[in-house]
């Protein structure tokens, strides 16, 4: 991190926003400090945006990988929006990878999200192609609203960094973050957002042949990764969540029968992304 005491600053007060008020609050901050502002964009995750391909109809998703100044790149077309004539694009090869990717994903957010979006980006990090290259898959879903769950929104990006160790040994670096937000608005309880944020790293060796690709050494880590943090978001949001509901002396048996409701409202919308896993593991 940078030694500019205004950035600490600036990025400690970050962390301590919920992911609902993420953008209201980087504004603000930039606002304040204009001349934070590219670093700001790099270190802030911001909640993900969609917007349609208008050449394919498909949505696709924005983030910092697949943009060029206003305009961002769709994996469907590889093509800008708006349009832009000189925007980065991926090698011949790597398109190739990202297609095979892009398609590949889609149906793992199928199996395992049943709706929301998927997009995957590719991008060069070394000279030669074979000597280590970027990407970057992302999944964002939108929950349905319920009697007691007014909205919600699961987003996750896993970034790789690959590079060749020896011969056919490549390593991954995987940073994986994953943002949610939950909401509830009614007479009995009143306003209540539930929302955080939790990032995870982790570097695996792993050979690359024909029958370890790189797409499948990447899908297993982060098909794990994710697994992994949905558990700890379960056990950490809600399971605490009831925990402190419970602790608490209400004389309104009302109002503790809503809070009951709304938390096994916000476990049934985690615990559904989870079972589903298993069903489609089985």
């Amino acid at each position: 991190m940078s030694a500019d005491p205004q950035l600490e600053s600036a990025l400690s007060v970050m962390r301590r926003m919920p992911p609902s008020a993420t953008e209201n609050s980087l504004a603000g901050l930039i606002e304040l400090s204009p001349q934070l502002t590219d670093e700001l964009l790099t270190h802030v995750d911001q909640p993900l945006k969609v917007a349609k391909d208008p050449k394919t109809g498909r949505q696709y998703i924005l983030c910092d990988y697949n943009r060029d100044g206003d305009s961002y790149r769709s994996p469907w077309s590889n093509e800008y929006f708006p349009e832009m004539e000189d925007g980065f694009h991926p090698t011949s090869s790597l398109r190739a990878m990202e297609i095979e990717a892009n398609n590949m994903f889609d149906v793992y957010r199928k199996l395992y999200f049943d709706t929301g979006y998927s997009s995957v980006y590719y991008f060069n990090t070394e000279e030669k192609e074979e000597d280590g290259f970027g990407c970057c898959f992302l999944i964002h879903k939108d929950v349905k609203s319920s009697a007691n769950l007014t909205g919600g929104v699961w987003d996750s990006v896993h970034v790789f960094e690959v590079k060749r160790v020896q011969g056919n040994k490549y390593e991954y670096k995987l940073t994986t973050t994953v943002m949610v937000a939950m909401k509830v608005n009614n007479d009995k309880v009143g306003k209540v957002d539930l929302s955080g944020s939790m990032t995870k790293q982790e570097s695996s060796k792993r050979p690359v042949d024909k029958n370890n690709p790189h797409i499948s050494n990447m899908g297993t880590m982060l098909e794990e990764m994710e697994r992994r943090i949905r558990n700890t978001i379960e056990a950490i949001y809600i399971q605490k969540t009831r925990e402190v509901i419970n602790g608490m002396r209400s004389a309104n048996a009302a109002a503790a029968r809503a809070w009951e409701s709304m938390t096994e409202s916000l476990n049934a919308a985690v615990l559904s992304h989870g079972n589903k896993r298993n069903k489609d593991s089985d």
